[in-house]
């Protein structure tokens, strides 16, 4: 059927028709329509007409042969879809008229009864809840996939030691695999809140009408089953109405985006020279227009970025039904864009980032260079005099007192010869310098949770446990 033959069915199908006398302006129709954006949602849509067909059929609420000749059409409509054979027309309203409109033209009178006991209010609504449900479980396989990356990674960096920082300034002595592992956490977390929000997604709206259900006997249950929802929703105002479930998914991604934004830009700082700590591949970077030695970050420089115009969905989603009265408003039709750049987003940042990180090169010699300076392992040299028996902040004022002695004799604490050590302190001795070195910094802290070669390893062998991953 071609474009203009279906536009005719699609005007003359257009459900609240009757009720008026002139022909919509076309700048009015191309302002209400959605195909364009909702023409993702195709398959999600045919399958959740499939279910109600059938359940209206077992019903006896439509004849059953109908109900197989609709569902049979469907079939169709989606082969077609799917093979290229059926493309979007883009002066239809929406892909629910759309998919309508191409049954109808199919199976004749037969495909006019699909909508019998439904709304366009419930449909968009069991839509998008479809969609959001396997979109949810593709985001966190992804998030699994570059939790594992990491993992992976810090498997092999258990004694790359490097500086830990806080205010970026350096800190305290720590290794590459502790620090990765901080980040696993955070995507541990985002994968938890991904698995609690798909139990909210994963409730069947379907039934509830416009916004009072039905008086026809339909079976919600039979449809939630073959729709293989976990229950249905509860109220049919708040079934059609509802866009908690949208919020919380962009809310979710925004968090994981922030996790990406994070890791980026310590990924673009240890790029720089001035840390030089990793070394991106070359099919992970780009060089400059006109000075041939850059070498930039530009994908986590974009991930970055991106983060903005996820959290930018968000707050889309939440300013478009902050006034919203029951039940459903057109307002909500701009839930699918928000909430739809949101999901590409994170798909694609996490898409890219997984083999980025996968390539990159740890330059160890690099970090350790720069752990050795900075005075980070300050902290120990105090704790030194504390297991010898001072108080801790007198071990503290004598620390500070040696480190400003090195600042002025341009050393390390490595380096400071015994008897200045002495002269602050007679309880130092030789294995001062033993308690102080990187090595033994790291090493000491066995701390469950803390950056010991041990403990790290059973970081990440809880992690890949949690992550459902074989040992």
């Amino acid at each position: 059927m071609d474009n203009k033959s279906n536009e005719k069915v699609i005007q003359a199908m257009k459900l609240w028709a009757g009720r008026f006398s002139k022909e919509v302006d076309e700048k009015v129709n191309d302002f209400n329509s959605s195909i364009s954006f909702d023409c993702r949602m195709y398959r999600h849509d045919i399958q959740g007409s499939i279910a109600h067909a059938t359940m209206l059929g077992e019903a006896g609420i439509i004849d059953k042969t109908d109900a197989e000749s609709i569902v049979k059409g469907l079939e169709g409509i989606l082969a077609d879809i799917e093979s290229g054979a059926l493309t979007f027309d883009p002066t239809a309203e929406d892909i629910h008229m759309f998919v309508e409109a191409q049954l109808t033209s199919r199976i004749g009178d037969a495909g006019k009864r699909l909508h019998t006991a439904r709304s366009r209010n419930d449909q968009v609504a069991l839509d998008i809840r479809l969609y959001l449900r396997d979109e949810a479980k593709e985001i966190r396989v992804l998030a699994r996939d570059l939790a594992l990356t990491l993992c992976d990674i810090a498997s092999q960096h258990t004694e790359t030691v490097m500086p830990g920082y806080t205010h970026l300034q350096r800190a305290q002595p720590i290794t590459f695999a502790h620090h990765l592992m901080a980040y696993v956490q955070m995507l541990l977390r985002d994968i938890q809140r991904l698995d609690q929000c798909a139990e909210r997604i994963n409730v069947m709206p379907l039934g509830s009408g416009a916004l009072a259900s039905t008086t026809y006997p339909i079976d919600r249950q039979r449809v939630c089953d073959l729709l293989q929802f976990s229950s249905v929703t509860d109220n049919s105002l708040d079934g059609v109405s509802d866009r908690d479930f949208c919020i919380e998914l962009a809310g979710d991604i925004a968090m994981l985006m922030m996790h990406l934004s994070r890791l980026s830009e310590e990924i673009i700082l240890w790029c720089s020279w001035e840390f030089k700590f990793i070394e991106l591949d070359d099919a992970y970077a780009t060089g400059s227009s006109i000075m041939p030695q850059k070498k930039n970050p530009d994908i986590t420089e974009l991930v970055r970025g991106k983060t903005g115009r996820v959290i930018g969905d968000v707050v889309t989603l939440l300013t478009m039904m902050k006034g919203l009265p029951l039940a459903y408003n057109k307002d909500m039709q701009e839930d699918k864009e928000a909430v739809f750049d949101a999901v590409d987003t994170v798909k694609l940042c996490l898409s890219t980032m997984i083999p980025m990180l996968r390539t990159m090169r740890v330059l160890k010699d690099n970090m350790r260079a720069v752990a050795a300076k900075g005075f980070i392992n300050a902290t120990d040299c105090a704790d030194y005099l504390v297991k010898k028996g001072l108080p801790f902040r007198d071990a503290y004022k004598i620390t500070g007192h040696l480190v400003a002695v090195c600042i002025e004799r341009g050393t390390t604490l490595e380096e400071l010869e015994l008897d200045a050590y002495r002269k602050a302190c007679p309880s130092f001795d030789e294995d001062v310098y033993q308690a102080i070195s990187l090595d033994t910094c790291v090493a000491e802290r066995k701390v469950y949770s803390g950056p010991a070669k041990e403990s790290v390893l059973k970081q990440i062998e809880k992690a890949k446990e949690v992550l459902g991953c074989e040992q």
